[in-house]
Protein backbone atom coordinates (compact mmCIF):
# COMPACT_ATOMS: atom_id res chain seq x y z
CA UNK A 1 0.00 0.00 0.00
CA UNK A 2 1.51 3.34 -1.01
CA UNK A 3 1.31 6.64 0.79
CA UNK A 4 -1.24 7.82 -1.78
CA UNK A 5 -3.46 4.82 -1.11
CA UNK A 6 -3.53 5.57 2.62
CA UNK A 7 -4.46 9.23 2.01
CA UNK A 8 -7.26 8.39 -0.44
CA UNK A 9 -9.62 5.84 1.21
CA UNK A 10 -11.80 5.36 -1.86
CA UNK A 11 -8.92 3.50 -3.53
CA UNK A 12 -8.77 0.85 -0.81
CA UNK A 13 -12.30 0.69 0.58
CA UNK A 14 -14.69 -0.97 -1.89
CA UNK A 15 -17.77 0.27 -0.03
CA UNK A 16 -16.57 3.85 -0.10
CA UNK A 17 -15.39 3.54 -3.66
CA UNK A 18 -18.80 2.25 -4.75
CA UNK A 19 -20.90 4.78 -2.84
CA UNK A 20 -19.27 8.01 -3.84
CA UNK A 21 -19.70 7.75 -7.63
CA UNK A 22 -23.34 6.73 -7.09
CA UNK A 23 -23.98 9.83 -4.99
CA UNK A 24 -22.48 12.05 -7.66
CA UNK A 25 -23.98 10.23 -10.64
CA UNK A 26 -27.53 11.48 -10.03
CA UNK A 27 -27.85 14.82 -8.18
CA UNK A 28 -31.65 14.59 -8.32
CA UNK A 29 -31.55 11.39 -6.32
CA UNK A 30 -29.06 12.87 -3.87
CA UNK A 31 -31.41 15.77 -3.16
CA UNK A 32 -34.37 13.42 -2.80
CA UNK A 33 -36.21 14.50 -5.95
CA UNK A 34 -35.91 11.10 -7.56
CA UNK A 35 -35.94 7.98 -5.44
CA UNK A 36 -37.23 5.05 -7.48
CA UNK A 37 -37.26 2.42 -4.74
CA UNK A 38 -38.54 4.65 -1.98
CA UNK A 39 -41.15 6.23 -4.21
CA UNK A 40 -42.48 2.83 -5.25
CA UNK A 41 -42.70 1.71 -1.65
CA UNK A 42 -44.57 4.83 -0.57
CA UNK A 43 -46.90 4.46 -3.54
CA UNK A 44 -47.73 0.90 -2.54
CA UNK A 45 -48.49 1.99 1.01
CA UNK A 46 -50.68 4.85 -0.22
CA UNK A 47 -52.53 2.50 -2.57
CA UNK A 48 -53.17 0.08 0.30
CA UNK A 49 -54.49 2.88 2.51
CA UNK A 50 -56.81 4.11 -0.23
CA UNK A 51 -58.03 0.57 -0.85
CA UNK A 52 -58.84 0.09 2.84
CA UNK A 53 -60.75 3.40 2.83
CA UNK A 54 -62.45 2.90 -0.53
CA UNK A 55 -65.77 3.98 0.96
CA UNK A 56 -64.44 7.53 1.52
CA UNK A 57 -63.65 7.81 -2.20
CA UNK A 58 -67.06 6.35 -3.02
CA UNK A 59 -68.77 8.84 -0.70
CA UNK A 60 -67.04 11.73 -2.41
CA UNK A 61 -68.18 10.32 -5.74
CA UNK A 62 -71.78 10.03 -4.58
CA UNK A 63 -71.85 13.62 -3.35
CA UNK A 64 -70.26 14.77 -6.61
CA UNK A 65 -72.91 12.95 -8.66
CA UNK A 66 -75.74 14.29 -6.50
CA UNK A 67 -74.45 17.85 -6.76
CA UNK A 68 -73.95 17.47 -10.49
CA UNK A 69 -77.49 16.19 -11.04
CA UNK A 70 -78.91 18.97 -8.87
CA UNK A 71 -76.98 21.61 -10.83
CA UNK A 72 -78.07 20.14 -14.16
CA UNK A 73 -81.77 19.72 -13.37
CA UNK A 74 -82.24 22.43 -10.71
CA UNK A 75 -79.73 25.14 -11.68
CA UNK A 76 -81.61 28.00 -10.01
CA UNK A 77 -81.92 26.17 -6.68
CA UNK A 78 -78.27 25.11 -6.87
CA UNK A 79 -77.15 28.64 -7.62
CA UNK A 80 -79.12 30.00 -4.66
CA UNK A 81 -77.64 27.31 -2.40
CA UNK A 82 -74.12 28.20 -3.52
CA UNK A 83 -74.75 31.86 -2.73
CA UNK A 84 -76.02 30.99 0.76
CA UNK A 85 -73.05 28.70 1.30
CA UNK A 86 -70.71 31.51 0.28
CA UNK A 87 -72.49 33.87 2.66
CA UNK A 88 -72.13 31.42 5.55
CA UNK A 89 -68.44 30.97 4.80
CA UNK A 90 -67.88 34.74 4.70
CA UNK A 91 -69.71 35.11 8.02
CA UNK A 92 -67.58 32.51 9.79
CA UNK A 93 -64.36 33.77 8.23
CA UNK A 94 -65.17 37.36 9.15
CA UNK A 95 -65.91 36.54 12.78
CA UNK A 96 -62.70 34.51 13.05
CA UNK A 97 -60.73 37.34 11.44
CA UNK A 98 -62.04 39.87 13.99
CA UNK A 99 -61.28 37.45 16.85
CA UNK A 100 -57.72 37.07 15.57
CA UNK A 101 -57.40 40.84 15.39
CA UNK A 102 -58.62 41.30 18.95
CA UNK A 103 -56.20 38.65 20.20
CA UNK A 104 -53.37 40.28 18.28
CA UNK A 105 -54.22 43.67 19.82
CA UNK A 106 -54.23 42.11 23.29
CA UNK A 107 -50.68 40.88 22.65
CA UNK A 108 -49.49 44.24 21.27
CA UNK A 109 -49.29 42.85 17.72
CA UNK A 110 -50.50 44.33 14.42
CA UNK A 111 -54.27 43.94 14.36
CA UNK A 112 -55.63 46.51 11.91
CA UNK A 113 -55.49 44.40 8.74
CA UNK A 114 -57.01 41.38 10.49
CA UNK A 115 -59.97 43.38 11.77
CA UNK A 116 -60.38 45.12 8.40
CA UNK A 117 -60.41 41.77 6.62
CA UNK A 118 -63.00 40.46 9.07
CA UNK A 119 -65.24 43.51 8.56
CA UNK A 120 -65.01 43.18 4.76
CA UNK A 121 -65.94 39.49 5.03
CA UNK A 122 -68.95 40.36 7.19
CA UNK A 123 -70.08 42.98 4.67
CA UNK A 124 -69.75 40.46 1.84
CA UNK A 125 -71.71 37.93 3.91
CA UNK A 126 -74.51 40.42 4.56
CA UNK A 127 -74.71 41.32 0.86
CA UNK A 128 -74.89 37.63 -0.09
CA UNK A 129 -77.58 36.95 2.51
CA UNK A 130 -79.84 39.94 1.88
CA UNK A 131 -79.07 40.64 -1.80
CA UNK A 132 -78.18 37.26 -3.31
CA UNK A 133 -78.91 38.51 -6.82
CA UNK A 134 -76.19 41.15 -6.44
CA UNK A 135 -73.74 38.43 -5.45
CA UNK A 136 -74.65 36.33 -8.46
CA UNK A 137 -74.34 39.29 -10.81
CA UNK A 138 -70.96 40.23 -9.33
CA UNK A 139 -69.69 36.69 -9.90
CA UNK A 140 -71.04 36.63 -13.46
CA UNK A 141 -69.51 40.02 -14.30
CA UNK A 142 -66.18 38.89 -12.84
CA UNK A 143 -66.29 35.76 -14.99
CA UNK A 144 -67.21 37.86 -18.01
CA UNK A 145 -64.33 40.29 -17.45
CA UNK A 146 -61.91 37.38 -17.08
CA UNK A 147 -63.19 35.80 -20.31
CA UNK A 148 -62.85 39.04 -22.29
CA UNK A 149 -59.36 39.87 -20.99
CA UNK A 150 -58.00 36.34 -21.39
CA UNK A 151 -59.55 36.04 -24.87
CA UNK A 152 -58.05 39.34 -26.00
CA UNK A 153 -54.62 38.32 -24.72
CA UNK A 154 -54.96 34.99 -26.50
CA UNK A 155 -55.78 36.68 -29.82
CA UNK A 156 -52.88 39.08 -29.35
CA UNK A 157 -50.48 36.22 -28.66
CA UNK A 158 -51.76 34.30 -31.68
CA UNK A 159 -50.23 36.81 -34.12
CA UNK A 160 -46.79 35.96 -32.74
CA UNK A 161 -47.31 32.29 -33.49
CA UNK A 162 -46.27 30.72 -36.79
CA UNK A 163 -49.34 30.14 -38.94
CA UNK A 164 -48.34 26.52 -39.47
CA UNK A 165 -48.40 25.94 -35.72
CA UNK A 166 -52.15 26.51 -35.44
CA UNK A 167 -52.49 30.27 -35.23
CA UNK A 168 -56.11 30.14 -36.37
CA UNK A 169 -57.00 27.76 -33.55
CA UNK A 170 -55.60 30.17 -30.98
CA UNK A 171 -57.46 33.07 -32.60
CA UNK A 172 -60.66 31.02 -32.61
CA UNK A 173 -60.27 30.21 -28.92
CA UNK A 174 -59.65 33.86 -28.08
CA UNK A 175 -62.66 35.04 -30.08
CA UNK A 176 -64.91 32.46 -28.44
CA UNK A 177 -63.69 33.59 -25.02
CA UNK A 178 -64.36 37.26 -25.82
CA UNK A 179 -67.82 36.47 -27.19
CA UNK A 180 -68.64 34.46 -24.09
CA UNK A 181 -67.54 37.33 -21.87
CA UNK A 182 -69.72 39.78 -23.78
CA UNK A 183 -72.69 37.39 -23.49
CA UNK A 184 -72.21 37.26 -19.73
CA UNK A 185 -72.32 41.05 -19.54
CA UNK A 186 -75.32 41.41 -21.83
CA UNK A 187 -77.37 38.52 -20.42
CA UNK A 188 -76.04 37.90 -16.88
CA UNK A 189 -79.07 35.90 -15.76
CA UNK A 190 -78.91 33.17 -18.40
CA UNK A 191 -75.12 33.31 -18.13
CA UNK A 192 -75.31 32.45 -14.43
CA UNK A 193 -77.58 29.51 -15.18
CA UNK A 194 -75.20 28.26 -17.89
CA UNK A 195 -72.24 28.54 -15.51
CA UNK A 196 -74.14 26.51 -12.94
CA UNK A 197 -74.93 23.84 -15.53
CA UNK A 198 -71.27 23.65 -16.54
CA UNK A 199 -70.31 23.31 -12.90
CA UNK A 200 -72.85 20.52 -12.55
CA UNK A 201 -71.46 18.71 -15.58
CA UNK A 202 -67.96 18.90 -14.12
CA UNK A 203 -69.15 17.62 -10.74
CA UNK A 204 -71.05 14.78 -12.40
CA UNK A 205 -68.02 13.61 -14.41
CA UNK A 206 -65.76 14.00 -11.37
CA UNK A 207 -68.16 12.04 -9.16
CA UNK A 208 -68.55 9.20 -11.66
CA UNK A 209 -64.76 8.99 -11.98
CA UNK A 210 -64.40 8.69 -8.22
CA UNK A 211 -67.06 5.97 -8.13
CA UNK A 212 -65.16 3.93 -10.72
CA UNK A 213 -61.97 4.48 -8.72
CA UNK A 214 -63.63 3.35 -5.49
CA UNK A 215 -64.87 0.18 -7.24
CA UNK A 216 -61.33 -0.68 -8.29
CA UNK A 217 -60.03 0.06 -4.80
CA UNK A 218 -62.75 -2.16 -3.31
CA UNK A 219 -61.62 -5.10 -5.45
CA UNK A 220 -58.03 -4.65 -4.29
CA UNK A 221 -58.70 -3.91 -0.63
CA UNK A 222 -57.45 -7.33 0.52
CA UNK A 223 -54.05 -7.00 -1.13
CA UNK A 224 -51.16 -6.63 1.35
CA UNK A 225 -49.24 -3.40 1.51
CA UNK A 226 -45.99 -3.32 -0.43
Amino acid sequence: MTHDDRDVPERTDPAYRGAKPHALSDPMEAWGFFEPAGFAQRSDVLTHLLARNWWVVALRGVFGVLFGLAALFLPIVTLASLVLLFAAYMLVDGVLGIVEGVRAAANNQRWGTLVLEGVVDLIASAIAFFWPLVTVLAFVFLAGAWAIISGALLVSAAFRLNITHGRWLMILGGVVSVVWGVVLFVWPGPGAVVLTIWLGAYALVFGVTLLFLSARLYRHRQLPAG
